[in-house]
């Protein structure tokens, strides 16, 4: 007994297309291989723009590095699912697939932004980092934080002194003494989540070097607290950088730095030292540091 099939040409056959959505036919080309090649470009992209995000305090770079975390890490979202069952698959273009979904991740991102900035939600208010306004011009709201293991010292401000040290013999002030007479206004941006805009009054950090003298083989300067953390800054950024010694027309509380800090706008809070008792020129270049303390 013969038996046959109707063939796509005979009447009453009918053929069923499917129909997915796009993101997903967009992952269905993605092998194991390219799977994996596609999460191997996109997992070190996300890792490095989430350390860089920590660092960078300018406008321009700090967004560019955050809209590269963001697309980076909606592209390993979306490409995880697929992760499970990548062994059953066969090779397909993988740049053209790679491309698509690192557009899709940028779309979706850009789309959640727009989303947060429409419906007024906080998220549409925080900073260019990531951090949201605590404080602002009213330095009594501005939280209290530390790095990682440094405390609040617990010596009197009356008793606090600076050493200078450049090529001419080192120079010590009392730090009640020094002038508070030029005023800055700039962002603290801590990576603890928040940011705090504040005029700060002192003594520009060129100006109180300039006074001890510069030696002309001078690569960095170092800006050391009481409590042992220090940070190192290239010679050049000198103009840029504060001591402060009030803030809001108003002395240090002890939490945020007093008798005299350190202000650096345009940088992270962890470059912001506080309790400042020691700033030393040498010819240590600047980057012989670890990029965050590790104190």
């Amino acid at each position: 007994m013969n038996s046959t099939c109707p063939g796509p040409s005979e009447p009453g056959r009918r053929t069923v297309t499917s129909r997915r959505p796009v993101w997903r036919a967009l992952l269905a080309g993605f092998s194991s291989r390219r799977t994996n090649v596609a999460l191997l470009a996109l997992l070190p992209i996300a890792a490095l723009t989430g350390i860089l995000a920590f660092a960078v305090g300018t406008p321009r770079p700090a967004r560019a590095v955050m809209i590269a975390h963001g697309i980076a890490g909606v592209g390993v979202l979306l490409l995880s699912p697929r992760k499970s069952m990548i062994v059953r698959r066969g090779l397909r273009r993988t740049m053209l697939r790679t491309a698509g979904v690192v557009s899709g991740a940028g779309l979706l991102w850009l789309s959640a932004e727009a989303a947060w900035t429409l419906g007024g939600t906080r998220g549409a208010q925080r900073r260019f980092t990531g951090s949201h306004e605590r404080g602002s011009l009213n330095p009594a709201r501005m939280p209290v934080t530390q790095w990682m293991f440094d405390r609040v010292p617990q010596v009197p401000a009356e008793q606090g002194r600076l050493r200078v040290v450049t090529a001419a013999p080192a120079v010590s002030y009392r730090l009640a003494d020094l002038p508070d007479g030029d005023r800055v206004r700039a962002t603290l941006d801590c990576t603890g989540g928040w940011h705090a805009e504040q005029h700060w009054s002192g003594v520009p950090l060129d100006r109180l070097i300039g006074e001890a003298g510069l030696a002309r083989e001078a690569r960095s300067v170092l800006v050391r607290s009481v409590t042992g953390y220090g940070r190192r800054f290239p010679v050049s950024d000198l103009p840029r950088l504060w001591l402060a010694t009030h803030y809001g027309g108003r002395p240090l509380a002890r939490g945020h730095g007093a008798p005299a800090r350190l202000v650096a706008p345009g940088r992270r809070g962890f470059w912001w030292v506080k309790w400042v008792d020691l700033v030393a020129v040498d010819d240590v270049p600047a980057w012989r540091q670890p990029p965050f303390p590790l104190q």
